[in-house]
């Protein structure tokens, strides 16, 4: 072998066919594993934070935003959200809360609450009317030429006053909201948008209130408290109607009653009804309630009630052992016309009209026409005794046939009948056209409506509270009457209170006073002003 060649095992490789040699690993540091599959990086991705929230969630987020809003509004209500304002010679407080009806309510301690219905929102009007003071009333009493111009003021107090409440209410919802919204999202942003979405609300609720303000709400107000002292806060009809032609100077009219009210606390103003006006007491299904008695004697003298009358249900099972629950009728103060319901039987009809015992008792049966304080009744007994179960029933053709005959009766009479009486609704409907005024009962509760001939049918509660029905509930059913005001000339309906008494063991009493429609200032003439008579 040659001494110049190098055995081919020894040859160094050509560059062209060298591969790279990966760096031996360093005493301690492992061999890297060889990847078989795609590389991937190693952090989380960042396509999932910047992804939108799903609608669902987007509409959880707005809702709970609306929930601390309001919870929040509502808390700054609360706080910072009352304003003390004196109003004439009285120091009032006023505050707006969230209601589902809205409305203004008065609270006359220790008289009770004025409730007016005067506008529709979510947030109502609340004035609370805290003492009578005592420098203020007695330089009233000192000088009784101010009085003249008492109600102007009380008119400017209380426009100053809303003023500054409605001020402390956008502070009160927008800090309220905006404290709420740090607290349950520690970020500034949430939070102003509640306290954004606050005023908002609160800006919405007021323009509701403005759209739907009623100045005639004081026309219809409804009193809770003092039974006796509710008329005279409440004033009479014809005043009301003549008198109470601005809202503004309603209010004046009421706090001004209210200060009379609190200057003679200890004999408050009797009730002084209008001349001109015949007192009509509805009553209606006692079903032997022997407190019903008591109650209607007190309001026979307090109201000073010209006429009574009963449109049935007197009795539960018209036996002759419950005659004697009729006894305190001779006794009541004032003329009482009965008619027979069906639970009256001919029985409790032949003992309540015996005129030996019962001088001031009317008792109409077949269309029967009677003349009480002026005015001209016509009634019927209801054709119906249910309490005998041997006994067919006719039903509502029996109660219309009845009515039917009642109308018929009217319309022969040369004289024009004044008001119709039948126990059951189905019956007094059949006098429509023939009579101004139908009453009824049977339903234990009230209703109301404008017959298509123009007569108006006063369906009446259960004056008893339903009798021994009461307990049969969970709550027992109010004790229900109402004040019918007839003027003296055209014996036509002016105005009516409707008195709600709690029922068995409960002591509340409510009277709301409505005016006719045809009564109210402005009223142009309708259906309710024609005579019903006139064919």
């Amino acid at each position: 072998m040659a001494p110049d060649r190098i055995p081919p095992a020894r040859r160094p490789p050509t560059p062209r066919s060298r591969k790279p040699r990966a760096p031996e690993p360093r005493a301690g540091v492992p061999r890297a594993r060889a990847r078989t599959g795609p590389r991937t990086s190693a952090l989380p991705p960042l396509a999932t934070p910047l992804a939108p929230a799903p609608p669902a969630r987007r509409w959880l987020r707005a809702l709970a935003l609306v929930v601390v809003t309001l919870v929040g509004a509502w808390l700054g209500l609360l706080v910072v959200g009352t304003v003390k304002v004196p109003v004439g010679p009285m120091d009032t407080r006023m505050a707006l809360t969230p209601s589902t009806t809205g409305g203004t309510r008065v609270d006359v301690s220790p008289l009770g609450a004025l409730s007016l219905d005067s506008h529709r929102a979510p947030v109502r009007l609340d004035v609370d009317v805290d003492r009578l003071d005592p420098v203020r009333a007695q330089a009233l009493v000192a000088h009784p030429e101010r009085l003249s111009g008492l109600q102007d003021e009380v008119a400017r107090d209380v426009r100053h006053g809303a003023v500054e409440l409605g001020v402390r209410s956008c502070v009160a919802v927008v800090t309220g909201a905006a404290a709420l919204g740090l607290v349950v999202y520690r970020r500034p942003r949430p939070a102003l948008l509640a306290s954004g979405l606050a005023l908002a609300l609160l800006a919405a609720s007021g323009g509701t209130a403005w759209a739907t303000w009623n100045p005639k709400s004081v026309l219809e107000p409804r009193f809770s408290g003092l039974l006796s002292s509710a008329p005279a806060v409440v004033g009479d009809a014809r005043s009301i109607v003549t008198e109470f032609d601005v809202y503004s100077q309603e209010l004046a009219r009421l706090v001004t009653n209210v200060t009379k009210l609190y200057d003679v606390t200890s004999t408050l103003p009797a009730y002084q009804p209008d001349p001109s006006t015949v007192r009509v007491l509805h009553v209606s299904d006692i079903h032997l309630n022997p407190a019903a008695w008591t109650i209607v004697a007190s309001l026979v003298k307090q109201y000073d009630i010209d006429v009574i009358i009963d449109s049935g249900d007197t009795m539960d099972h018209g036996s002759a052992a419950e005659n004697g629950f009729l006894d305190p009728v001779a006794d009541l103060g004032a003329p009482y016309v009965w008619v027979r319901g069906n639970h009256d039987s001919a029985t409790t009809q032949k003992y309540l009209g015996d005129t030996k015992r019962f001088k001031n008792v009317r008792v109409l049966d077949e269309g029967r026409v009677v003349t009480v304080a002026g005015l001209r009744i016509a009634g019927t007994g209801d054709p119906q005794y249910t309490p005998d179960r041997t006994a067919e029933r006719g039903g509502k053709a029996a109660e219309r046939a009845a009515g039917i005959k009642l109308a018929y009766e009217i319309r022969q009479r040369q004289e024009p009948v004044d008001i119709a009486v039948a126990h059951d609704p189905n019956a007094a409907r059949e006098t429509d056209g023939a009579v101004p005024l139908a009453l009824a009962g049977h339903l234990h509760h009230r209703e109301q409506e404008i017959l298509p001939g123009g007569t108006r049918l006063r369906i009446e509660g259960s004056t008893g509270g339903s009798g021994l029905r009461a307990v049969e509930g969970e709550h027992p059913d109010p004790v229900q009457t109402s004040v019918l005001y007839l003027d003296k000339d055209t014996h036509r309906v002016q105005a009516w209170d409707e008195i709600t008494l709690g029922g068995l063991g409960l002591s509340s009493a409510e009277v709301s006073r409505h005016i006719a429609e045809e009564n109210q200032p402005g009223a142009s003439p309708g259906p309710a002003d024609s005579d019903p008579t006139t064919p």
